[in-house]
């Protein structure tokens, strides 16, 4: 019996020192102050890439149901008057995009919108990560303005 105790004491002190070790593991200073060597950082802005990246193709569609922002990750120039960027969404199956662009003379600027497709609202939908495209014809060359 006393064997038995001494294993419990055992047990329960390593799992003590494990926890212990955790937390500090943490590396926690108990300072909410920012450190001197601390950095922010802000997301970089869309680049060119000189390929497609492998992903799923997507068609606009004004038909998704409670829109909101999608940042698109990067672009890439198919044609003198045509754009295409790259993004992430949830499944094709629940979830679709619709697209609005503004063109200046120095930025074509793109505000990617994703929603639940219409025969999806009310269904349950599975969490995974689907890398996607989208195709934009733009209404002059695109030249030297900048893609934001």
């Amino acid at each position: 019996m006393n064997a038995l105790r001494g294993a419990r004491r055992l047990a329960a002190a390593a799992a003590t020192a494990l926890a212990v070790l955790t937390v500090a593991a943490c590396g926690h200073t108990g300072n909410a102050a920012p450190q001197k060597n601390s950095t922010t950082t802000t997301p970089a802005p869309p680049s060119s890439l000189a390929q497609p990246r492998p992903g799923r193709t997507f068609t606009a569609d004004p038909a998704i149901v409670n829109p909101r922002p999608l940042r698109f990750d990067s672009w890439y120039k198919i044609a003198d008057d045509k754009i295409a960027v790259n993004f992430q969404l949830g499944s094709p199956d629940c979830y679709g995009v619709d697209v609005e662009t503004t063109e200046t003379d120095s930025a074509v600027t793109v505000a990617l919108r994703t929603g639940t497709l219409p025969q999806a609202v009310g269904r349950m939908c599975s969490m995974i990560a689907v890398f996607g495209s989208m195709e934009i014809d733009l209404q002059h060359p695109l030249g030297s303005r900048k893609v934001q």
